[in-house]
């Protein structure tokens, strides 16, 4: 019969000690998947975009995409549609103005890569391009800013 070198408050020590030391490392993610930063990405755009600012807006939609597009699509009372779509590998900078509370966010790019289309307007159907999305904002803190740059260059990476 093998008997062990160790006592048994040794042992005892020694596999309450791996087995803490296992918990603890589940604990801590390796990191966020795509999907992860998708899912916050959009979360965080969704109820953070402030369409009181438009009292003429009838209904929006903002989505980031799994293939690094920021797509904004505003929708007026009398039929109008804008539709802004923004590959994130042309991302320049991403800024910020205002408060806490009420903001624009400010995504440059490096030129004329942002894609402006406007639908049912009087003046006709224009499309062209423009170097910066302004999307205004609410209750845009600094870490929930911060959080959505991070998804966003992630999206700006991922595409490279």
């Amino acid at each position: 019969m093998l008997k062990s070198v160790l006592s048994k408050n040794k042992k005892s020590v020694f596999i309450f000690s791996f087995i803490a030391a296992a918990a603890i490392s589940l604990c801590f993610a390796i990191g966020m998947t795509e999907q992860d930063w998708l899912s916050w990405g959009n979360k965080c755009l969704l109820e953070s975009f402030d369409s009181s600012t438009d009292p003429k807006l009838k209904k929006w939609e903002v989505l980031l995409t799994d293939d690094s597009f920021i797509r904004l699509r505003k929708t007026y009372q009398n039929g109008k549609q804008e539709y802004f779509s923004f590959q994130l590998q042309k991302l320049d900078s991403i800024g910020y103005l205002g408060d806490a509370n009420t903001g624009t966010l400010k995504l440059k790019a490096k030129s004329d890569d942002i894609i402006v289309q406007t639908y049912n307007d009087r003046k006709g159907n224009i499309d062209s391009m423009a170097n910066v999305l302004n999307i205004p904002v609410k209750n845009m803190e600094p870490q929930r800013l911060d959080s959505l740059e991070q998804a966003l260059n992630y999206f700006k990476m991922k595409s490279l």
